[in-house]
């Protein structure tokens, strides 16, 4: 079955552009030109994904965002934001508020569609049956087996999640409170020292794995994590 994504942008050629090759991508396309009117709509349709550009009439991308993420029933619909925005503060308050991806305009269609894939892979990763590779690092959700350089890496549930996130986005760095709405939900109260701990188990499988010869999992003192590039 197809996935339905909702595109809400007040540019009606920037919407007719991305829902044409949305479509042709083999995407079920709903249209929103105002944030009011997104709200109502993914209320109503209960879309796959939705997409928000920041600056919109009657209620921001980032407005609907919040939303989104407050309602029990809409909290674990994935949203991609875009926005013209593109400072590093820009990015780092968009995925702090709940956005799933962010991305800078102007961008291609083809851009988008990938990052669309890799968000839908993250919310539904064992039913994709994805594999997902970083150099001889391997995650194949189908089995749920992770593994490096042919050999199984034995992580429990959290860490699993964390390792696939961060290889989405190599190079990325996530905050903590970014890990705990990705991995735990938003609104859940889990203290941050939590999420130090399963990092620091994930930290301590992927050294043993690698017999002591590198470090993949990069700590950047108050910014948070990421996996370094290979």
């Amino acid at each position: 079955m197809s996935a339905s994504i909702l595109i809400a942008d007040d540019e009606p050629n920037q919407v007719e552009l991305l829902s044409f090759n949305l479509a042709k991508a083999g995407y079920i396309v709903h249209k929103a030109y105002d944030g009011r009117q997104a709200a109502e709509m993914i209320e109503e349709l209960r879309p796959d994904l939705v997409i928000l550009d920041w600056m919109m009439p009657e209620m921001s991308g980032i407005d609907v965002c919040k939303l989104v993420r407050k309602s029990d029933e809409l909290k674990s619909t994935p949203v991609i934001m875009l926005s013209a925005r593109g400072e590093e503060g820009d990015k780092t308050f968009g995925l702090d508020i709940g956005a799933d991806d962010y991305i800078t305009k102007p961008f291609s269609p083809r851009e988008l569609i990938a990052r669309i894939k890799a968000v839908l892979r993250r919310s539904t990763p064992a039913q994709e049956g994805v594999v997902q590779t970083l150099g001889d690092l391997m995650i194949d959700h189908g089995q749920m087996i992770v593994s490096k350089a042919g050999v199984e890496i034995v992580l429990g549930p959290k860490e699993y999640k964390i390792l696939s996130l961060l290889m989405e986005r190599p190079g990325q760095v996530f905050s903590r409170q970014q890990l705990l709405d990705k991995i735990w939900g938003h609104g859940i109260y889990v203290e941050d020292r939590t999420v130090d701990v399963h990092l620091s188990r994930l930290r301590k499988a992927l050294r043993q794995a690698s017999e002591g010869q590198d470090d993949l999992l990069r700590t950047v003192r108050g910014a948070g994590y990421a996996l370094r590039e290979i």
